[in-house]
């Protein structure tokens, strides 16, 4: 079956992306809760900074383990793809934040977390789908290109 090495290549990347999201998750939870509870920042703000701060872990965990493999746009329009992506999800997920402290106001830390979690879990898989065809999508060599480019090594 010719799917095989295609869905190998697809769990590994996805593997990757959601080792790289669980790290950047933990520090987007731990700040949300230090800026929310600890320095009494707006819910809203809190999420937004968040997601700022675990946003330097996401870029170089992706750009430099999860898409390595892949071709490179440049650094430059890569950077500003990642940020406009991530600009999106930041919004997105505090959308799901306000949304979720309006409808319940009253909301202890438990329910705001899950709130969080729920936002998180949503971003998640826009982030991956944008990431996977947008920000690193890239132009991948070709097998022959990577054959040809082995054998002329080879040869020297």
């Amino acid at each position: 079956m010719t799917h095989h090495p295609r869905l190998r290549r697809l769990i590994g990347l996805s593997s990757r992306f959601l080792t790289i999201g669980a790290l950047s998750t933990v520090i987007e939870i731990a700040a949300f809760n230090i800026l929310l509870y600890g320095l009494h920042v707006d819910g809203v703000w809190s999420k937004i900074f968040a997601s700022l701060i675990a946003l330097v872990n996401a870029y170089f965990g992706n750009r430099e383990w999860t898409f390595k493999h892949r071709g490179k746009h440049g650094r430059v329009l890569e950077v500003v793809l990642f940020l406009i992506v991530n600009g999106i999800c930041t919004l997105m997920g505090a959308g799901i934040v306000g949304v979720g402290l309006w409808t319940f106001p009253d909301a202890g830390p438990l329910v705001v977390n899950i709130i969080n979690l729920f936002s998180i879990g949503i971003v998640v898989i826009a982030r991956f789908l944008l990431y996977h065809f947008i920000v690193f999508r890239g132009v991948r060599p070709s097998h022959t290109a990577e054959h040809e480019l082995r054998s002329t090594n080879n040869d020297e």
